[in-house]
């Protein structure tokens, strides 16, 4: 047994006076502080115990606190340590049966005190190490977001991204050190907002409202066509709605979108819930750059997005919950690598177009067995000066779990 050698306590604006009981004895019991320059400057004057500021890169702190164990170490953190902290980032190298977490107020509870909303139905963020777009999937009318910001400049990055999505008539409250005499409350709508003179130490309260003629996006697969940057290399919305169906994300897993065009697949299943993650691996140059920015357009910026032609750009890649091929199956051992990459329960879905991929789907469905199915679709479109069905290129589609 190792003793809880790590003491993790979280402060407020109010400094020592605010620490409970145990917080204060834990911190008075250490031999080693931790903290920001705010955070140590809350300290008397006469401490002269060791102190180590936070560094960049982060980790080599880190690796700092790790090198004492097990003299005892009190690291001195923001509010609750355990959402969007550092009490997160230690508990992945240190366990946690090794360390006492002691939570202060967290800057959502604390906004949610003043506001009067229910902390259980707004949704959180932190931009402290995240793009603005991260919120940008949550933006529909009637919404509230609670974000911690980055610095003093993020208020005004999310009021322009407000705006430029067509929501510039949301409500934003920015709160700063809040907890301490000098808290500051400050309203205004994103589309006028104009104030640069704020605190590094902020956070924002959001109330979404659409403007007139914004254009509210589904979280359902199958979005429009249009919606897309691409240059004619995407999985038509109905065949896209039916694939995602198939692939069945489930939140927490991981989809390689292998030969991802403009990203349509992975940039929907990352949509169908927060936790689904995503690696797009495309090798066209103009293709990346259009993943890229619909990703970001549609609210999941951590798409991860690899240049590189399969098989051989997935040789290093996280091993994948479910994979999809859209194209290039009958690329030299693709359909080999990627099933050698799945691990048990993993499924791999293929969308077939030509005979030739046609073929190569029809071999592995008699090896591995699995589900083929037939799409068909028929838009009306122009014939002359009347009206017919025109289809769509019809699709082969192979669904298969690995045992």
């Amino acid at each position: 047994m190792v003793d809880k050698w790590l003491s993790v306590v979280g402060i407020g604006e109010d400094g020592l006076s605010g620490l409970s009981a145990i917080a204060r004895t834990l911190l008075d019991r250490s031999k080693i502080i931790v903290g920001g320059a705010r955070h140590l400057a809350m300290l008397p004057t006469d401490d002269t115990r060791e102190k180590l500021l936070w560094a960049s890169p982060l980790q080599t702190t880190v690796d700092s606190i790790i090198s004492r164990r097990p003299e005892s170490v009190c690291v001195l953190a923001s509010g609750d340590p355990m959402c969007h902290g550092i009490g997160v980032t230690l508990s992945r190298r240190i366990p946690i049966s090794e360390m006492t977490v002691i939570p202060a107020a967290s800057a959502f509870s604390l906004m949610c005190a003043r506001l009067g909303w229910a902390l259980a139905e707004v949704e959180t963020f932190s931009l402290t190490n995240r793009p603005v777009a991260a919120i940008a999937l949550s933006l529909y009318p009637g919404a509230r977001l609670l974000v911690l910001s980055a610095d003093r400049q993020t208020p005004g990055k999310v009021a322009e991204l407000l705006t430029e999505r067509g929501f510039g008539s949301s409500l934003m409250t920015v709160f700063e050190r809040m907890g301490a005499a000098s808290e500051r409350r400050i309203e205004g709508v994103a589309a006028a907002w104009n104030l640069p003179d704020l605190a590094d130490l902020n956070a924002i309260a959001i109330v979404v409202a659409a403007d007139r003629e914004t254009l509210i996006l589904p979280r359902t697969s199958g979005l429009a066509d249009g919606a897309y940057l691409h240059d004619g290399q995407l999985t038509k919305r109905e065949i896209r709605a039916v694939t995602l169906s198939t692939l069945a994300p489930i939140p927490g897993e991981l989809l390689w979108d292998v030969g991802a065009g403009c990203g349509s697949i992975a940039i929907e299943w990352m949509r169908s819930h927060r936790g689904c993650r995503a690696i797009a691996i495309e090798r066209h140059p103009t293709r990346l750059q259009y993943i890229a920015e619909n990703a970001s357009n549609f609210g999941v910026s951590e798409l991860q997005i690899v240049a590189g032609e399969a098989p051989d750009a997935l040789a290093s890649l996280p091993q994948p919950d479910a994979i999809f091929i859209g194209g290039g199956v009958t690329a030299e051992a693709l359909l080999e690598t990627c099933w050698n990459a799945l691990g048990e329960g993993g499924r791999l879905v293929v969308n077939a177009v030509t005979i030739e991929s046609e073929l190569k789907v029809l071999q592995w469905h008699s090896l591995h067995g699995g589900e083929l199915i037939r799409i068909g679709i028929q838009r009306v479109g122009a014939i002359g000066s009347f009206q017919g069905w025109k289809p769509l290129a019809p699709i082969t589609q192979w669904a298969v779990v690995k045992a």
